[in-house]
């Protein structure tokens, strides 16, 4: 028995799912996204948070990537200001034994500034180090310039307002089997189970996306549809978090002998993040963790360029995630392409696609093609949009971040700067919901730590899909970072009472 019919059925609530989603809500369909637990949960909110061209694919050629990512880059910049924003990384060179010359370094950045056009992100340059932070070996070096993003939120906004333009989004609810319908609409058949309660049931699809991450090639294995689809290949990264090292908003993009590429990014006011690493993967993958060997080679390279080394005790908290890349042969998993392929299981299979592959920065690039093929296939034809059009939160005035946060510093005068500029990065133009009416900082209900009111808790509850504490705490938000155990406890025994308040979960 079927219980509800739809256009699209997308499963997976990592970017390219929600950002699948929003697209063709906004081009009129009717879309149910299913998620088997939260959004952002797996790979995208596990990147190193960065909106870049990717300036070490030149050196595997592919230009067309780099390209399509640095225009993309300025798209996503404009669309998104409170969550994205121009950073400028540090690229240390080593005069002695250095594998690449110095003038071949300025050359690939030369070709990083001009393959696509830019108006908000800054040239590259010479520069010369701080000896007092490295080490003596490296005397000079590059800067140039991509974007930081906030990668869970870029997920839940996109899941938010395909939501606001008409889809339904379930999270906690896992796609068991796709099987093609045999009526006259030729309707997909989706099995999905609550996660809560257990419960199985069916809903119609004229047409299906494939959007699960890691779990892509699971997903069609247990559809009985892994035949002559493409070989997914998984490989984790891990970053680590230690207390912030240096002073000051640029970066470090590091190039160890190894040929990989490791940042260190100022992150989170307090901290320095540290990553990636890129091992082939074949664990559980609900269970991705560090291990000691990422660790300690993540200290190692930072160690080998900063005078104030590292250590394993040093890191205060380390992430993982897995990234379902198309299986190209390469050896080396580095040099795996992180390009996507979209997959169209037609003759064999109705209107079906599957998403290998893909980063944050190509994700409505990713998006908007899935969508034309699939509008295509059902012999119709809408304008693609989501270039044009803000994010919630986003929509700010002469759309730069400095001008929107000068109007709520006016607005909000009586709020903390620290708390109101976390507040115009995380939300933009949507902390209205929760100030409104707000004279004080008392009026944002109990105070549960430095920053934390309930007021935010309860929105988060309402209208971004939160579940639970953790979903709250580290990826709608990364207060989780900042609190004690003693207030995280605290806030869980709260926890059924903060819900209750707000009204119950949000739909």
């Amino acid at each position: 028995m079927i219980n509800e019919e739809y256009d699209l059925c997308v499963i997976g609530g990592g970017i390219n799912g929600v950002g699948i989603a929003r697209d063709a809500a906004g081009r009129g369909l009717s879309v149910l996204l299913v998620e088997a637990k939260d959004l952002a949960q797996a790979t995208s909110s596990s990147s190193s948070k960065l909106i870049h061209g990717g300036l070490r694919y030149l050196e595997f050629f592919e230009f067309g990537l780099v390209r399509s990512s640095l225009i993309e880059r300025e798209k996503l910049l404009a669309i998104a200001p409170h969550i994205i924003w121009p950073l400028e990384f540090v690229l240390p060179y080593k005069e002695e034994g250095a594998k690449r010359p110095y003038w071949l370094v300025r050359l690939g950045l030369f070709l990083y500034d001009h393959l696509a056009r830019r108006t908000r992100i800054a040239s590259s340059s010479a520069v010369e180090m701080d000896q007092a932070l490295m080490r003596s070996e490296y005397k000079r070096g590059f800067v140039y310039s991509d974007c930081w993003v906030d990668d869970s939120r870029l997920v839940v906004l996109n899941a938010l307002d395909a939501k606001e333009r008409g889809a339904q989004i379930k999270t906690h609810t896992r796609c068991e089997k796709i099987a093609e319908g045999h009526d006259e609409y030729e309707r997909f058949k989706v099995t999905l189970k609550d996660q809560k309660t257990g419960k199985l049931y069916k809903i119609g699809a004229s047409m299906v996306v494939n959007a699960a991450g890691p779990w892509v090639g699971e997903l069609l294995e247990d559809s009985g549809l892994d035949d002559a689809t493409p070989i997914v290949r998984h490989v984790k990264g891990s970053h680590i978090i230690v207390p912030r090292k240096f002073e000051g908003d640029r970066a470090y993009t590091l190039t160890p002998d190894d040929g990989r590429v490791v940042f260190v990014i100022p992150y989170e006011n307090d901290y320095t993040l540290i990553g990636t690493t890129e091992q082939d993967y074949e664990g559980d993958l609900y269970d991705v963790q560090i291990s000691d060997d990422e660790i300690d080679y993540l200290c190692s390279v930072y160690s080998s360029y900063f005078k104030k080394t590292i250590h394993k005790q040093d890191v205060l908290w380390a992430y993982s995630g897995v990234r379902p890349l198309c299986d190209d042969g390469k050896s080396d998993a580095r040099k795996v392409s992180r390009d996507y392929v979209i997959f169209d299981h037609r003759p064999d299979f109705g209107k079906m696609i599957s998403v290998f592959g893909g980063k944050l920065t190509t994700y409505r690039v990713l998006a908007e093609k899935v969508v034309n093929k699939l509008l295509h296939l059902d012999s119709r034809y809408v304008n693609p949009w989501t270039d044009q059009e803000n994010l919630p939160g986003g929509d700010f005035p002469e759309g730069h971040f400095a001008v929107f946060f000068a109007e709520v510093k006016r607005n909000y005068s009586w709020l903390d700067d620290t708390l109101l500029y976390r507040y115009a990065r995380s939300y933009g133009t949507r902390m209205d919901v929760f100030l409104d009416g707000a004279l004080s900082e008392k009026d944002l209900g109990r105070k549960y730590a430095d920053g934390l009111y309930e007021a935010e808790l309860a929105y988060l509850i309402r209208y971004e899909f939160v579940r639970s504490l953790e979903d709250a705490l580290f990826r709608r938000s990364k207060i989780g970072l900042h609190i004690s155990e003693s207030v995280y406890e605290e806030l869980q025994k709260a926890w059924p009472k903060i819900v209750e308040r707000a009204g119950g979960y949000g739909t």
